[in-house]
């Protein structure tokens, strides 16, 4: 898929296949937020990858639906606010942080594999079952793994002309 398309059919998966996800498909998900751009090249991100079972089931505590805990994998993305680019009093780790995500999403997209983002937890929860230091911040989390449902390939957006301004608002 180019990534015009790769957009156009992304979707929010909430049910998924017991199925193995391939090495190298998950390592291009991976590399594809490794890669993605941040405020003055900083990389402020960490990806914690679960798939142990056990785990994966105690973050039911978490976000309690069965669909996300029950999938194959659950990539929780961390930042550390401390080293992210900040300006004019901004810092910019959770743009960093969502920008990575959304490269992930976009390359899982690519990869036959969905996803679902997953913003509102309990993120004091994640931090004991996670054991993340107290400086990092988690921002969003993902289920990933091959979709056992089948979404529209199109969902209603706003026309162009409801949001786009030229030249002035």
């Amino acid at each position: 898929m180019d990534v015009n398309e790769v957009i156009r059919v992304r979707r929010s998966i909430r049910k998924y296949k017991v199925k193995r996800i391939e090495e190298e498909k998950f390592f291009r998900v991976l590399e594809a937020g490794r890669l993605s751009p941040s405020a003055a090249n900083k990389q402020p991100w960490h990806f914690i990858v679960i798939t142990d079972h056990e785990i994966r089931r105690k973050m039911k505590e978490v976000y309690g639906r069965s669909w996300f805990y029950e999938a194959p994998v659950i990539i929780v993305v961390c930042v550390d606010p401390k080293i992210a680019g900040v300006r004019d009093g901004e810092n910019f780790w959770k743009v960093d942080g969502a920008i990575a995500m959304q490269s992930m999403v976009l390359q899982a997209t690519e990869e036959g594999l969905g996803t679902c983002w997953i913003g509102a937890f309990h993120e004091a929860v994640v931090r004991k079952i996670l054991e993340i230091p107290p400086h990092i911040r988690v921002l969003v989390m993902t289920p990933l793994g091959y979709p056992d449902e089948v979404k529209e390939k199109v969902t209603k957006r706003k026309k162009m002309e409801e949001i786009i301004h030229k030249n002035k608002w």
